[in-house]
């Protein structure tokens, strides 16, 4: 009765006991790849023209300043780079829409990329990104597609 009312149930007591007081050897492992991975993804991002990335402290994302990106390409915003970076590059990030209402003063664009994955994945992800990104005639096909969209609108 207890397990299902009013407290932990007595296995997940137990499974809490033996992962604090076990072996750290898994989590510092997992820390040790989170520690690879993001040192990959930053250095990457930052040999990408127009990206500046700092190295977070924690979590397991990155959040590179990409407003000269956007200037440089004609990207009106964050938004616009990350559908580009869906449709064009195959490599899915998140815009500064998806963080809150941008205060009026802000003019710089973000997006986040998760590193999360395998180094494999990031270095592709990183490859794809600097690829789209040098294809002038792809860039200006999806901003060609992006206009035609609002006409229609």
């Amino acid at each position: 009765m207890t397990n299902s009312v009013s407290c932990t149930a007595t296995f997940t007591q137990h499974a809490a006991i033996e992962a604090l007081a076990g072996s750290q050897r898994y989590v510092e492992d997992m820390v040790e790849g989170f520690r690879s991975n993001r040192d990959l993804i930053v250095e990457g991002l930052n040999l990408i023209d127009g990206f500046f990335c700092r190295k977070p402290a924690g979590a397991f994302y990155v959040y590179p300043n990409v407003t000269r990106v956007c200037r440089k390409h004609g990207f009106k915003d964050s938004r616009q780079l990350q559908q580009f970076l869906l449709h064009k590059a195959g490599v899915a990030v998140l815009g500064r829409q998806c963080f809150g209402t941008r205060p009026k003063e802000e003019d710089q664009e973000y997006i986040r990329l998760s590193y999360v994955s395998s180094a494999e994945d990031i270095r592709e992800a990183l490859r794809r990104i600097e690829s789209a990104l040098k294809n002038s005639r792809l860039v200006e096909e999806f901003l060609d597609e992006q206009r035609s969209k609002e006409l229609v609108k």
